[in-house]
């Protein structure tokens, strides 16, 4: 790292940090969710979409194309460290398990379709325009929504509750985040005239 220039540098730098912070907090998620599977099994569901967060930041391309801004930053460490604070408390409906679910299952494919362009703060390491991502530009972040509404409603508690009013805030000003380094991109642009919808078709 000697011979990289300081901006080059500091990039990595942020970029180790990232990976460190998400994978400590997923460690920290498991010893306590893993004790709540007896009670609320589909808990596991919540396990494995984080947990799919955790690998993928792992396994992810580095890139320059990667904001500094301490805003950005904020946002994005905010929008995926939140969730990972949710205190399973059991004694919900079980309805919430189908959200759960399919919140997962789309948060999931859209990962899939990114693979190693996955990122946490805003930055450019692709453009995917198929998929999932030719219904809405940000397939992954409705499946997050899903997923914690599902989670929320099978774990009930004021905590829980204003942990995701707050990611909420978080997202929406991750998602904007996003867009503004993503629209410097030519392809991005294109693909954002042909997708109209940031979230949710005909919403957002």
């Amino acid at each position: 790292m000697t011979d990289l220039d300081p901006a080059r540098k500091f990039r990595l730098l942020l970029d180790l940090f990232e990976r460190a912070v998400i994978v400590l907090l997923f460690a920290w998620l498991c010893y306590r969710i893993v004790g709540s599977l007896q009670d609320t099994p589909f808990n596991l569901f919540f396990l494995l979409s984080e947990g799919a967060v955790a690998m993928f930041v792992l396994l992810r391309r580095s890139t320059d194309a990667i904001s500094v801004k301490p805003y950005d930053w904020a946002v994005g460490i905010s929008g995926t460290m939140l969730p990972m604070l949710l205190i399973p408390s059991g004694n919900g409906w079980i309805g919430g398990a189908a959200l759960l679910i399919f919140g997962t299952v789309i948060s999931l494919g859209a990962k899939l379709s990114l693979r190693r362009s996955f990122g946490v703060v805003a930055a450019n390491r692709g453009i995917k325009s198929t998929g999932l991502y030719s219904a809405v530009r940000h397939p992954m972040y409705l499946g997050y929504f899903l997923t914690y509404a599902g989670m929320l409603i099978l774990n009930p508690s004021l905590f829980n509750a204003a942990l995701i009013v707050v990611w909420t805030v978080c997202q929406v000003a991750r998602i904007r985040a996003e867009e503004l380094v993503l629209l410097q991109d030519a392809a991005y642009r294109v693909h954002a005239q042909k997708v109209r919808f940031r979230l949710m078709p005909f919403v957002y």
